[in-house]
Parts: C-alpha cells; structure tokens; sequence
C-alpha cells in the first residue's frame, strides 16, 4: 500500500503541505493570470485536491527505477514523461472544471478567461509533479532505512539466542563431566554411595532437561536445581559441605535464565569446598537493592596456597557471557578473593512472571 495512504497522520501532513501550494497558485492565476480573487480560489480548491492524489501516482515510478542502480538519463526520461502526462491531464481537468463553473453567472465566461492560463498551469503542473518525485524518493529512503534496522534487530535477536542456547548448552557437559569424574572416584570407595549418586544426579538431569529449553525461569525454579545438585555433591562430600541462605521471599518469583546460579554453586565447591581437608561452606544471599535489581552473592571457602586447578574459571565466564549477551550494560559480574574466601557478585534488572 502506498506509505503516504497507510498512515492517516501522514496524508494529513501532505495534504496540508498543498495549502501554501494552493495560495501561490491562487495568487498566479490571479495577478498575472488576470482571473479574479474569487475565480480563482474556485479554481485552484478543486484542482489542488485533485492533483494531490494524483502526485501520488508517482510512488510506482519511484519504486521502479531506484536512485542507487538507475542511470541519470533513465531517472529522467522516466520522471519528465511522467510530469508532462501528468500536467496535461491536469491542465485538462483545469478545462473541465472551468467549463462546470463558467455555467453559473458568478463565473460566467471563466472558461474563456483560463485558456491564458495553460501554459501557467502546465508549468507548474510539471514543477510540483518533480516536488512530489522528490518527497517519494525521501519516503522510499526512509523506508529502507527501516527496513534495514528490522532486519539488522532481528539478526541481532537470533545471533543472541544462538549464543545464549550455546552456553547453555556447556553447562550440563561440564557438570556430568565432574560427576561423573567423582562417581569413578567413588566406585571403589564406596560402591553404595556410587550407586546413590548414579541415582541422585539422573534426578538432577532430568530436572535440567525439562527446565533448560525455557528462555526463563522463576528465581524458586531455579533455587531447586541448586539444592538438586548439592544433594549429588553431598553425597560425595558429606558434612564436609555446607551451605548458608539468605534469600529474600520476594525475590523467588522474579525470571532468571536458566542454569544461571547453577555453575557458581558449582565452581564454589568443585575449586573450594572439595579441595579443604576439614571442608566448608557456601553462602547463598539473594535479594534486591536500591534501584530494585536482583542481586546475587555467591561465597565459598578455598585454600590459597593451592595452585588453580585447570580449567578453572570456565563456570564463571560462561556466567558472565550470558548475562552480557541478555542483559547488556545493565547486569553486573564481579568476582573478588579477601584471604580464604571467594566471593562472587551479580545483578541483573528485576523481571516477574505474568502471573505474579
């Protein structure tokens, strides 16, 4: 559909664009023209209205020869045998209009009188037809320019939820990876406990299966699947790990991306909590601040004067990039150690369900 017809702001705009037009036309066809004031405002209403629509006629032509891939002498040939047929079909309904009113005495004789007035009428006819040319290439401009942001917003969509369903993606490799690592370890240990974790961490997976499709997840959803997989690692570690919370209730119903919190619990323990002798623990804080965004705080203890382990830190960047890729400038990731303890911190801005 044409853009200027689509829209009732925009024929609004143009139509009222033609009234400084009409005036300048009136005044032509008044004082050189020889018509009187009168005469000529019932001239010029009529066929200001009539041509309006008819400029918009050249919105097909526009729409054919392009100004990027169309050569000068196509543009014009194109556009002047537009603007001539144009204005003569204008000058013709000038005639028609003329001799509808010369009918009646108040215009008698104007059928006469405008036939002076062609040529005026052709030339500005073919004048205003270009003005119009030149709206439409300014309207079919900006409707590429649109259209180029459209489709570079829903590249830049579809590159997101690539990247985000990718790193998802890493973070059940990774952990069956460790378990199973440690389900090796136990197996000639304690065969039963073995067995036990087989069947605690498939509960787990199958828990991640079902919540690690959705884009979103209550903060409470997500909380199971952490107290999930600290019942695998209890079985591995016993009362050698424990785990602190402080959670505000508010905060349980608030959307968060899926496995989020999961790969920090998971780094606290696997790079702390498992390599302490005597253990430790993993404080869990969540809850809102001032400006009403989630915060996260994730603390665990560790020895320091244990060389890292390899790999150590892929959790956390996978974290990071995540929140990055959802959030943008507006989540927060920090990551810090003060003597023992390792403590990282996230925020992200607030989002509830529908249905909280």
């Amino acid at each position: 559909m044409h853009p200027i017809l689509s829209q009732i702001r925009r024929l609004t705009l143009y139509l009222l664009a033609w009234i400084p037009l009409a005036g300048i036309l009136e005044y032509l066809l008044a004082y050189p023209g020889g018509l009187t004031w009168t005469k000529a405002l019932a001239m010029v209403v009529p066929l200001c209205v009539i041509y309006a629509f008819g400029c918009l006629f050249a919105w097909y032509p526009c729409r054919t020869t392009p100004l990027e891939t169309s050569g000068f002498s196509r543009l014009a040939l194109t556009h002047l045998t537009a603007a001539v047929v144009m204005s003569l079909l204008w000058v013709l309904t000038a005639k028609g209009i003329a001799l509808a009113l010369a009918s009646f005495a108040l215009f008698q004789s104007l059928d006469q009188q405008i036939v002076h007035d062609y040529p005026l009428l052709f030339g500005s006819g073919v004048l205003i037809y270009l003005l119009s040319v030149a709206l439409h290439y300014v309207l079919l401009a900006s409707e590429t320019s649109r259209e180029a942001e459209r489709r570079e917003m829903q590249a830049r969509v579809l590159a997101r939820d690539s990247e985000l369903k990718a790193l998802k993606a890493q973070v059940n490799p990774h952990f069956i990876f460790n378990s199973l690592h440690s389900i090796s370890a136990l197996t000639s240990i304690d065969a039963a406990k073995a067995r036990e974790m087989c069947i605690v961490l498939a509960d787990f997976l199958r828990a991640t299966l079902g919540l690690g499709e959705k884009t979103s997840i209550t903060l409470a959803d997500e909380l199971s699947l952490v107290h999930s997989f600290l019942s695998v690692e209890k079985v591995r570690l016993g009362s050698r790990l424990n785990l602190e919370e402080k959670i505000a209730p508010e905060t349980l119903q608030c959307l968060v991306p899926p496995l989020l919190l999961q790969p920090l619990v998971e780094n606290a323990v696997s790079h702390g909590i498992a390599n302490l002798t005597d253990g430790g623990s993993v404080r869990l804080e969540i809850g809102q601040n001032a400006s009403g965004d989630i915060y996260i705080l994730v603390e665990n203890n560790f020895d320091p004067d244990m060389p890292p382990r390899r790999g150590t830190g892929s959790g956390l960047r996978n974290v990071r990039k995540r929140l990055d890729t959802r959030y943008g400038t507006r989540a927060t990731f920090d990551v810090r150690t003060e003597g023992d303890r390792f403590r990282v911190t996230l925020s992200f801005p607030a989002e509830r369900s529908a249905s909280a």
